[in-house]
């Protein structure tokens, strides 16, 4: 569905994106993701053929976005993180002056209107003026707007920004019950809605490609430190003899009622020292009523990354 090679682009003074090659296949949902400024609002305008790029190719659904822009946009449908609306226009209004303007005409473009609608849950609204509704309900009409004319690829840039946690949710949904029909291309920073949805994730900082895997593989890959929590009851320097188990870098211990003791152990990465704790507690007679590993998260990926480097300098 996309194929980008060496895609730059330049502005004054910078890079804003510099040589990335990537692809995604039809079908697939794939989080693009990226500190403030890392180049990810510009790649997804560059797919779209809202900009140019500098130098590098794509092809979008097998269209060029240099020579066939018209046919590339025909098949996208591009959110940006700030849509553009007419505030003086009624949802019902404005969607069908944004259906006509992609080709729908009578009966189909009534018929698609209310249907986009009813998935984007703004049917309640249609009535009602774009520039009286909240900020979640605006994104919502917007994502109506792009899921108009049904193309192949949804170019999604920040598209649950503003939206209540159950509207968050409802989004979730609809993408995945589009993924059987449509490829979706979502840029966001609920990183926890990266993890339920996405089946692999871009990671771009400084205009280049950092990580590109599985949302599994890339916390499994991770150099952060997963924890072990304990909840244990005895006697004696819990911590002190916990830290000199190999793998455990730092425990801490914080109060709890009724005699039991929580700990917190600090691992190295892709060390799991819950065996050796389970054989020190036998062997110092503690008693262990909880102990569970959290394992680093998309969210330590991301964190990770963007601490990971300076910028490149500047040709």
């Amino acid at each position: 569905m996309i194929e980008a090679q060496d895609l730059t682009k330049r502005y004054a003074g910078r890079t804003a994106v510099d040589a990335i090659s990537f692809s995604v296949k039809s079908g697939e949902i794939v989080g693009f993701l990226g500190p403030n400024g890392a180049g990810k609002s510009t790649t997804m305008r560059m797919l779209s053929g809202y900009m140019p790029p500098t130098s590098g190719s794509a092809l979008v659904a097998g269209f060029d976005i240099f020579r066939e822009s018209m046919d590339v946009r025909k098949n996208v449908g591009y959110m940006p993180e700030n849509a553009p609306l007419y505030g003086d226009l009624r949802v019902k209004e404005y969607l069908h002056f944004r259906a006509e303007l992609k080709g729908l005409r009578g009966r189909e473009m009534r018929r698609r209107t209310g249907e986009v609608m009813d998935m984007c849950g703004v049917t309640d609204m249609r009535r009602r003026l774009i520039c009286n509704l909240s900020k979640g309900y605006r994104q919502r009409v917007a994502l109506a707007d792009t899921l108009l004319h049904q193309p192949q690829l949804l170019i999604l840039d920040e598209p649950t920004n503003g939206l209540d946690p159950t509207q968050i949710r409802h989004v979730r949904e609809m993408l995945v019950g589009l993924k059987d029909r449509q490829t979706v291309l979502l840029s966001t920073h609920i990183l926890s809605e990266v993890e339920k949805i996405c089946d692999r994730v871009i990671m771009i900082h400084h205009g280049r490609i950092r990580a590109c895997d599985t949302p599994q593989n890339l916390t499994r890959q991770l150099r952060a430190a997963a924890t072990v929590c304990l909840e244990v009851k005895g006697e004696g320097k819990m911590t002190s003899k916990l830290e000199e188990l190999p793998g455990v870098r730092k425990a801490e211990e914080q109060p709890m009622p009724d005699g039991w003791r929580g700990i917190m152990v600090r691992v190295e990465a892709q060390c799991d020292p819950r065996e050796a704790i389970l054989e020190l507690a036998t062997k110092e007679k503690w008693k262990i009523r909880e102990m569970h590993q959290e394992l680093p998260t998309l969210e330590d990926v991301f964190v990770e990354l963007a601490a990971s480097d300076a910028p490149p300098p500047e040709e």
